[in-house]
């Protein structure tokens, strides 16, 4: 027998996995770096205008320099975290892609009307990527259920003393 105290399931998993797995790290980075690009490139757009822009065009800048700084956050929480995450990552990048489709398709449809260019191609481009948007975030939810509810599984077994229920 040996001396060692049994582990919760929760500290096992923690000791497994302390740091983020090679492509969670690439993915962060990816977010990060694309975040911070962006925000600079939006950013240096809007201020090097050389005249005066319609609020529109404030509006617009405003909104892809919000979008920007999302994912650079984004990115930047995921490379601070040390704990497994259990797929929230994904849900949270679903959600902000969802918000991102969901806002953008609202101002170009509200631009395209007011040009007189009608609602419907904007509507039907941006209703693909909120559908795609969409799909993505029910995924990730699901694939944090069932890992959160595998995670209770093993908790529930290991606190039984270790023996399998039927």
């Amino acid at each position: 027998m040996t001396e060692e105290p049994r582990l919760p399931a929760q500290d096992m998993i923690e000791r497994l996995a302390p740091a983020l797995s090679l492509s969670t790290r690439i993915r962060a980075v990816t977010a990060l770096l694309a975040g911070m690009a962006g925000t600079l490139f939006v950013s240096a757009l809007w201020w090097s205008e050389p005249g005066p822009l319609p609020g529109r065009t404030h509006l617009a800048f405003a909104m892809l320099t919000v979008f920007c700084l999302t994912w650079a956050g984004y990115g930047g929480w995921l490379l601070t975290r040390r704990v497994p995450l259990f797929a929230a990552d994904q849900v949270i990048a679903a959600w902000i892609g969802l918000a991102a489709s969901l806002v953008t398709t609202a101002v170009v449809t509200v631009v395209a009307v007011g040009r007189g260019s009608g609602a419907g191609p904007a509507l039907a481009v941006g209703g693909l990527f909120v559908a795609v948007a969409l799909v993505l975030a029910v995924r990730a939810h699901a694939r944090r259920e069932a890992l959160l509810r595998r995670m209770h599984e093993l908790t529930g077994r290991e606190e039984e003393g270790g023996t399998r229920s039927p």
